[in-house]
């Protein structure tokens, strides 16, 4: 684990919106850990440093609590949905070793062959990883791929010591054609063709009419 994600957290002791509001004011982030049969703690941290941190998925703090370091996985962050400020995280302490249950974005590489379409059906996969060996992106590669290809979760590569929660025949990527679109006949207008069309709908519409009768 990269020495970025260590931090120093402060305990806090005081709660409430007014009190998040102030330690937010300060360029500091409320949060709560808890986890492993200990009584959930509220402390503070750097929210510039924390901000770099979550740029990655599935990220794992290294903190230091009043001179006591326990290993953290962000477990949820809540932002303010217009500013897009975190305005809180949840953390639950993991051991070294310990392996954890996660969701990992899919990463899509390469690009299939010429005229076909890369649809991602999965963006993310659910896999189980050792708390302090979680993949940032599980790489699928579509380099030449052609139409009718599908690619399952049981087929993505996963890393060493990692293992597929997420059910094997669950469709992850499909290599698919571009939707035909009928184009109007030599000589004949894009606004005669649509004419045609309704034309023919009211028709068809008249008909069923018809038969209901």
């Amino acid at each position: 684990m990269s020495d970025d994600n260590k931090l120093v957290a402060e305990v806090r002791d005081q709660f409430g919106k007014g009190a998040a509001r102030k330690i937010r004011a300060l360029g500091k982030i409320p949060a709560v850990i808890y986890g492993h049969g200990t009584e959930p703690q509220h402390i503070t941290l750097p929210g510039h440093e924390v901000s770099l941190i979550l740029r990655k998925a599935n990220a794992v703090l290294d903190l230091d609590i009043a001179g006591r370091n326990e290993l953290a996985l962000v477990k949820d962050v809540q932002k303010d949905p217009v500013r897009q400020i975190i305005e809180h995280i949840d953390l639950i302490i993991v051991k070294k070793g310990e392996k954890v249950s996660i969701d990992v974005p899919v990463h899509v590489e390469g690009e299939s062959f010429s005229g076909t379409i890369v649809a991602l059906d999965a963006a993310t996969l659910t896999i189980e990883a050792e708390a302090t060996h979680i993949p940032e992106r599980l790489v699928v590669n579509v380099d030449g791929l052609e139409e009718g290809t599908h690619i399952t979760a049981g087929e993505v590569e996963l890393p060493k010591g990692s293992t597929l929660v997420s059910d094997p025949e669950t469709l992850v990527v499909a290599i698919t054609l571009p939707a035909k679109v009928d184009l109007p006949e030599e000589g004949e207008t894009a606004a005669e063709a649509g004419e045609e069309a309704a034309a023919e709908a009211a028709s068809d519409e008249a008909e069923t009419s018809g038969d209901a009768e």
